[in-house]
């Protein structure tokens, strides 16, 4: 008697993935990234499509990246925030990348409104899944935007976080990621900066850790008259990690006045990691200012003389700034639910005495709250 045999996943290979607007040498292998994903069939779904005006949307992963998503994604959700309209509950975005799960969400923020999106992608199985989260946003005239990202998955895991935002005149955005986790990260963010005076502000930090690989891709293009854009990424690396961070500002031809700064710090705890960073400035006007820059190395010997001196091992010291990163973490996230992901982790980083020390420090109980 034959034994029954499960039938394979079918699996597509996506190429070029992160793809900076301008690329460096190919030969330092930092241009983008290869993904082997899983290629589930939808025939004969009922599927919930967004309007077609999110299709204009440039987002961080690239148009075979993001097809890919709408093609897995079980149905899309579509959020509209009402003209003046201060929203007060966060709209979340929850992927349980133990499932597999996909999400493609659009969210419309209508003139003068405020919103906050949160995106919490949580796992801890050591069985291999590939999650996604694909999340466009338009932010019309003098809306405000927030965006929460926090990213905890386990190291068997591979997930896909794409953003892509158009702002119009006078819109805010704020965008905070936090990638603790996951054992193949690839996170992209475009912004596009459509109208005059239109503003974000970009701050991301990570910690790759064991044989993890971070792959990220900010992209920020400055369309409109008088924009500003601030763009901070800061993280650690440990053991084996490997980290790739291109972060584009590109200054568009019609953009005078505008102003655009990216700046990223790595701190590198072993001598085993690998780390790329690539920022760029593109520049087609002249009445503009562009800024970029990267801080790489190891924490410097007069830092480490000044903790050892108060009685701290190089261990102790080296956690004192993963610990100082989950610590804002947990500040940042705004439901219980995301501060429980992020406790979590923590206990796996640090160890429950440390983890116990970050909830009665915030006031919390186990559960986050």
């Amino acid at each position: 008697m034959m034994e029954d045999q499960t039938t394979a996943t079918p699996e597509l290979t996506l190429e070029r993935i992160n793809t900076p607007p301008a690329q460096t040498w190919n030969y330092l292998r930092a241009n983008d990234i290869t993904l082997t994903v899983p290629q589930l069939s939808r025939k004969g779904d009922v599927y919930f499509a967004l309007p077609r005006l999110f299709e204009g949307i440039e987002c961080g992963v690239g148009q075979e990246a993001t097809a890919w998503v709408v093609s897995q994604a079980a149905d899309a959700r579509y959020v509209e925030v009402r003209a003046g309209e201060r929203r007060e509950e966060p709209i979340v975005v929850d992927v349980d990348a133990d499932a597999g799960e996909v999400h493609d969400v659009g969210v419309m923020v209508r003139a003068g409104a405020e919103a906050c999106v949160v995106v919490n992608v949580h796992g801890a199985s050591d069985e291999q899944a590939t999650s996604a989260a694909l999340v466009r946003i338009i932010a019309e005239r003098n809306a405000t935007v927030r965006v929460l990202e926090f990213v905890a998955a386990g190291a068997s895991q591979q997930h896909i976080e794409s953003v892509g935002i158009q702002a119009a005149s006078g819109a805010r955005v704020v965008v905070q990621q936090y990638f603790l986790s996951t054992g193949t990260l690839v996170a992209g963010i475009a912004t596009s900066l459509d109208g005059d005076h239109a503003r974000i502000d970009h701050t991301c930090r990570y910690l790759v850790r064991g044989h993890e690989v971070a792959d990220i891709n900010h992209v920020v293009r400055q369309r409109g008259r008088n924009t500003r854009a601030n763009v901070r990424e800061s993280g650690v690396l440990d053991d084996h990690a490997k980290k790739a961070l291109r972060a584009t500002i590109d200054l568009v031809h019609g953009s005078s006045g505008s102003e655009g700064t990216e700046l990223e710090s790595v701190l590198m705890l072993s001598d085993d990691v690998t780390n790329k960073t690539v920022p760029t400035i593109l520049c087609d006007e002249d009445d503009v200012s562009g800024n970029h820059g990267a801080t790489i190395g190891p924490v410097g010997p007069e830092q480490f003389q000044y903790l050892c001196d108060r009685g701290l091992s190089r261990q102790e010291a080296e956690a004192l700034y993963v610990r100082a990163l989950l610590d804002e973490a947990l500040i940042a996230a705004p439901t219980p639910e995301v501060r429980t992901c992020v406790l979590r982790h923590a206990r796996t980083v640090l160890g429950d005495e440390v983890a116990n020390d970050l909830v009665e420090g915030l006031g919390l109980n186990e559960e986050g709250a």
